[in-house]
């Protein structure tokens, strides 16, 4: 819900901070919290005017009427404040139905005034604009403010004047009072807008003689969505839960990660110790469960609300799931405890990939799970589903948990009955087709396949003169509406057809790709998607599938030009986030030929969606949307996802039109609404999913009076359950509890579930009890109208085929190809990077350090601490040696050619081989080879010279064993303290004896020393094999040490000349000898 309710004190405090008035707002953040951890004493010394002021306390947690319920304490002093707070402060509290403790407390001065000096000021929003209304005569007996008060409504983009509020409100306000009170009541709109308030009440709001203002009693509620414009000015908002209502750790778990995610994942505790648990996916579906769970008597045993839905990543699945199974199985149920797994048929969810991680949960707590007797029941539907659903049950039978899988074939909300012993559990539900049960066109042709339908005969017809059919049961939230009902009659407007072109605002490939295999599978001659906009890049071309041929769709970074160069396209489908829809909308708007604009984006203000609706309207511009799927016309159009996958398509045959239209608010009851449809009529006419945000661009009238004039339309159904079912859940449970989207709410008696149905009754239209009723409703009414001829179902013609996407071909595992590479150290693929098999956050834990990691990479081991250290070691000695090196040289050479850190790098780095640096591998070998064919060290030395050979790692230009290089002697001293075995290195030394009798720096150098000492490291660690050992040698790994150290040496010399602002190097001729020859003899 984008509308939050905020404390008391934060509402203060932001009016105390940001109003901007002449008029004097007094005691301006003179207010303190009190709570059970508060010190008194300490409280009096941060805010001496306690101490010599009358005060004023109440709790600050949400609750209405505080002074009819005796909980405001007023004319108090501090210690009168305490004596007040004793018989209240953490006691349990009945307010209404709901029971809750008293936990958080605000005092504030207590200010004296007259019954005449008390006003009442609220201003709240709507469609239309924002209501300021005004009363008088404020206080706790202000009564029904919506009959008394004076309203004036300030419309979308309108301001707000003083003489306005003089005229509409103050009427009944003396003469010298006016300016104040209109002066602040200018000042109270204009910060109600900036800071992006949905709700702001002031009662009593109180004036003295001196024309100041008291602010004594305020609620609001902020447009949380608006976050991200109004962040500086918030700060860090928090957002206290509904009296009676604790705020558990689990939900606030759960919201962080949501807030992480791009994903959705919500959650709200009912009651802790209750035996029915929901695991919902989607908004709208989570709001159907709940009430069915409700209708069927469940209400008191409700555990939970939440869904997950976006589609979630395994890991943050898993998470969800195992909060829910953690609470679940906390306190055991006499009748043991059901966990419902439902949801409707996704639109591009990989239903596989999402229940991955639910039976990773599973397993995880199998032991919990058999204990409190949990069974668990399954539907869903989307792509892959039945590889999910196949998952699903194979771990209910390696668990021994009774786990109850179904799909498509099963009416979404049929499991609520199973799982509480209304309908009884089938043996073997029927087991639908597989996802990939649409492959190549079998004729091999790349043209454009024939129309799979003869149109229906009731397409081409009048509107068919028949009497009202027989009426369903009634009841609450599906309304399904034959077209012979009296409907207001609306000029026809046709928002797609066969030949409508789009522009897709975003880089949505998977959304672009699905709406042109619904092109292909609907007969259409061309693509629906004419072009994109992506401001992000240039302007170029994108590879898109027409069938199994490949085409190019132009991309453009602006909308100016895309418009000019497509003139056909009128609707535009924006995949903009919600920071910039607002803006990306309002230009569109600018060009006229745009007439039908989809809003994808969940979370955009209010304030910007009624711009957006006041501008359409303006413009004559149908806006679906936003926190939409989009909509469908089978065999004509369909927007980015909805429809879901190729194979959902063609299971509710929407390539081709049928007789029913429906409009949905929410995107993935709309796939549902298409399956049953499809299921109990001849199909689909259109679909339109209008949106959960509170003010949808367009609302269910808009539609329903356009199907009204379709003549192909001859049902509509409405499904409103976003809204009213979420009323329906909030009256049963007593707790003002957030239920799927944000329009899920009522605001007086007109709004809710039962005075709609009740409406809709009387006015002739079908309303079934429950949705578990609206498969049965909606064919009862189809099959009385082809009795009456109104509907004549047409023939069924099998439908094209079109290729799969290699892709989702090999995710659902269809097909298997080598792959190019192969890796064994790293996996970034998951919630969290692995280094071979060590999850990073392990790294960090364990502090392995920088030679531990290097360790995981190079070597795929845990090495043990002196190892790591020994690493670290090296690559501190190697890290630099001077610049005259040959690669430091060449280094800075480069960099003081004006070439880049990694050219200078580079430069450097190549200069290592044998004779600079390399000689780490060199010398392990020989050494090694030496050591272990039983040479003697003077047999070895003699061998080398003999063959004319230098021994790698023997000498130094500088150092001897005169001047002995103190590198080699602190690895030496590490070496002989903490290695198991040095007998390599022993050998090494005693070569070294020999050599340098002959000459003194003949000594084993740093690179030699590191040689040796690494291959009895990998000997005798413990944690390589002799082979591997020496494969390690083989293939290089030594001499990567000295890159890896030499590499931060090389990059500090770039970084100095560059700080050093060194020109470029040219080298003196006077250390150049010129030899070339004096003469040339011919």
């Amino acid at each position: 819900m984008s509308a939050k309710a905020i404390s008391e004190q934060t509402g203060k405090e932001f009016l105390y901070k940001y109003i901007c008035t002449s008029a004097a707002v007094q005691n301006r953040f003179r207010y303190v919290n009190v709570t059970a951890e508060t010190d008194f004493e300490r409280l009096a010394r941060d805010h001496p005017w306690l101490l010599v002021e009358r005060l004023v306390v109440k709790p600050d947690q949400l609750i209405k009427r505080r002074g009819k319920l005796g909980l405001v304490g007023v004319n108090l002093d501090l210690n009168g404040v305490r004596e007040w707070l004793k018989s209240r402060l953490m006691k349990e509290t009945t307010v209404g139905k709901a029971k809750g403790v008293l936990k958080n407390f605000l005092i504030e001065p207590f200010v004296s005034h007259k019954q005449d000096e008390e006003f009442y000021v609220c201003i709240y929003a709507t469609r239309e604009g924002d209501y300021v209304l005004f009363h008088h005569e404020g206080g706790v007996d202000v009564g029904d403010v919506d009959a008394k008060a004076k309203k004036l409504l300030i419309g979308v983009d309108e301001k707000i004047s003083e003489d306005s509020v003089k005229k509409e409100l103050l009427t009944h306000v003396p003469n010298d009072k006016k300016g104040v009170l209109a002066s602040f009541i200018v000042g109270l709109f204009n910060l109600y807008e900036d800071l992006f308030f949905t709700y702001l009440e002031i009662n009593p709001l109180g004036r003295n003689q001196n024309n100041g203002v008291y602010v004594l009693d305020m609620a609001a509620k902020i447009d949380a969505t608006a976050d991200y414009i109004c962040k500086a000015k918030w700060g860090d908002v928090e957002f206290p839960p509904p009296f009676g209502r604790e705020a558990y750790p689990e939900e606030a778990y759960i919201a962080d990660l949501d807030a992480k995610s791009g994903a959705s994942l919500k959650l709200t505790l009912l009651n802790p110790r209750g035996r029915i648990w929901t695991m919902v996916a989607g908004g709208g579906a989570s709001v159907v469960y709940s009430d069915t769970i409700c209708d069927l008597g469940g209400v008191n045993e409700l555990a939970n609300y939440g869904e997950y839905s976006g589609a979630p990543s395994e890991q943050q699945t898993y998470d969800y799931a195992k909060t829910i199974l953690s609470l679940m199985t906390r306190e055991k149920h006499p009748d043991g405890k059901v966990l419902i797994i439902g949801g409707s048929i996704a639109n591009f969810t990989n239903v596989a990939a999402t229940f991955k991680g639910i039976v990773r949960a599973i397993r995880d707590y199998q032991v919990p799970l058999k204990e409190h007797e949990v069974t668990i029941f399954v539907r869903r539907g989307g792509p892959n589903y039945q590889e999910g659903l196949r998952v699903m049950g194979e771990v209910g039978k390696t668990t021994g948990i009774p786990i109850h899988v179904f799909g498509t074939e099963t009416h979404m909300t049929a499991i609520v009955g199973m799982a509480l012993g209304h309908r009884p559990i089938p043996n073997q539900p029927p087991v639908a087709a597989h996802t990939a049960n649409f492959l190549l066109n079998s004729s091999g042709s790349t043209s454009t396949p024939a129309s799979s339908r003869t149109a229906s005969f009731s397409e081409n017809r009048a509107k068919a003169e028949s009497s009202p059919a027989k009426k369903a049961k009634t009841g609450a939230p599906i309304v399904s509406i034959c077209n012979c009902f009296p409907f207001p009659v609306a000029k026809a407007t046709t928002l797609f057809s066969k030949h409508t072109k789009s522009i897709v605002w975003g880089m949505q490939t998977r959304a672009v790709q699905g709406m042109l295999d619904f092109d292909y599978v609907c007969s259409r001659d061309e693509p629906s998607v004419a072009a994109m906009v992506y401001p992000f890049t240039g302007d170029h071309k994108q590879k898109f599938y027409w069938g199994h041929k490949e085409i190019l769709l132009p991309v453009y970074k602006n909308m100016s030009d895309a418009m000019k160069k497509h003139p056909d396209v009128d609707v535009l489908i924006s995949f903009a986030s919600l920071r910039s829809a607002f803006d990306s909308t309002m230009e569109t708007m600018q060009y006229p030929q745009i007439h039908t604009i989809a809003i994808i984006a969940e979370g955009i203000p209010e304030a910007h969606t009624r711009k957006i609706i006041k501008t359409a309207d303006k413009k004559g511009v149908t806006i679906i949307g936003p926190a939409t799927v989009g909509g469908i016309k089978p065999g004509c159009f369909k927007i980015g996802n909805t429809g879901g996958m190729l194979d959902n398509i063609l299971a509710s045959k929407l390539y081709r039109p049928g007789s029913v239209a429906y409009v949905s608010r929410s995107g993935g009851m709309s796939n549902e609404l298409n399956n049953i449809i499809s299921r109990t009529t001849d199909g689909v006419f259109e679909g339109v999913a209008i949106g959960g945000d509170r003010y949808p661009g367009s609302v269910f009238t808009d539609h329903v009076l356009r199907y009204q004039d379709s003549p192909g339309v001859k049902m509509i159904v409405v499904h409103r359950g976003v809204q009213d079912l979420g009323v329906l859940v909030y009256w049963h449970l007593c707790h003002h509890v957030q239920f799927g989207h944000a329009g899920a709410c009522a605001n007086q008696a007109s709004e809710t579930a039962v005075a709609k149905n009740k409406a809709l009754k009387e006015a002739g239209a079908y309303v079934p009890k429950s949705f578990d009723e609206l498969g049965d409703d909606i064919k009862s009414v189809y099959d009385d109208l082809v009795a009456k001829g109104v509907i004549q179902p047409a023939e069924e013609m099998p439908p094209p085929t079109v290729p799969m996407d290699y892709s989702w071909a090999r995710e659902l595992g269809l097909i298997r190809k080598p792959a190019s590479f192969m890796t064994s150290i790293c996996d970034e693929r998951g919630q969290e990077l692995i280094y071979a098999g060590m999850p990073i956050t392990e790294v960090f834990k364990s502090e392995i350090g920088l030679g531990g990691t290097l360790g995981l990479l190079w070597f795929q081991r845990r090495l043990p601490r002196y190892a790591c250290q020994f690493i670290e070691m090296c690559l501190m000695v190697t890290a630099d040696h001077g610049p005259a090196v040959s690669g430091a040289h060449n280094t800075i050479v480069c960099a003081r050619a004006g070439k880049d850190l990694i050219s200078s790098l580079t430069s450097g780095l190549l200069t290592i081989g044998d004779r600079f640096g390399g000689a780490l591998d060199a010398a392990a070998k020989q050494f090694s080879k030496a050591f272990d064919s039983g040479m003697l060290p003077m047999e070895f030395v003699n061998k080398m010279k003999k063959e004319g050979k230098l021994i790698m790692g023997i000498g130094h230009r500088v150092k001897s064993i005169n001047n002995p290089d103190m590198r080699v002697q602190i690895l030496k001293d590490f070496v002989k303290q903490h290695f198991t075995s040095t007998q390599l290195l022993d050998y090494a030394l005693d070569v070294e004896k020999i050599t340098t009798s002959k000459k003194p720096n003949l000594i084993l150098n740093v690179d030699g020393f590191i040689g040796v000492a690494f291959v009895d490291l990998l000997r005798t660690c413990g944690g390589f094999t002799r082979d591997e050992a020496d494969e390690f040698v083989e293939i290089g790994a030594l001499n990567g040490i000295f890159v890896l150290g030499r590499s931060m040496g090389f990059i500090g010399h770039y970084l100095d000349q560059k700080r050093l602002k060194q020109g470029l190097y040219r080298h003196p001729w006077d250390d150049i000898s010129y030899v070339l020859p004096e003469h040339m003899s011919m």
